[in-house]
């Protein structure tokens, strides 16, 4: 479970991250990563999850989502993502089938190809 400070709860930090932000596409998921440097931030980077209909059932949606949180939770450590950075990660429907250590791959790959 992500911390409170690292959680983005607004829809409109959500829509602006998806237009506003660079993007990266793996085989399960599409990173976006937005630069708020121009706000006043506290905390650290917020991170969000979308996982939509498409990628399955209630029940395949929210595994989905546990097994993206347990993975965006380790992630703050491992990569130059500054407190004003807000994180977008949007599962594809190939993420029903695919297991925590390809959604981990295809996550730290889209990141690591957006934060060079």
């Amino acid at each position: 479970m992500l911390a409170p400070e690292h959680r983005l709860r607004s829809s409109s930090l959500f829509s602006e991250t998806v237009r506003r932000g660079r993007k990266k596409g793996a085989r399960t998921v599409i990173v976006y990563v937005h630069d708020r440097s121009d706000t006043i931030v506290s905390g650290g980077p917020r991170m969000g999850l979308v996982v939509s209909k498409a990628v399955g059932n209630a029940v395949t949606r929210h595994a989905v989502s546990r097994r993206l949180r347990h993975v965006t939770a380790s992630l703050l450590g491992d990569f130059p993502l500054e407190p004003w950075h807000s994180l977008v990660i949007r599962a594809l429907p190939a993420a029903a089938d695919a297991t925590s250590a390809e959604l981990e791959s295809d996550v730290r790959r889209a990141l690591r190809r957006i934060t060079g």
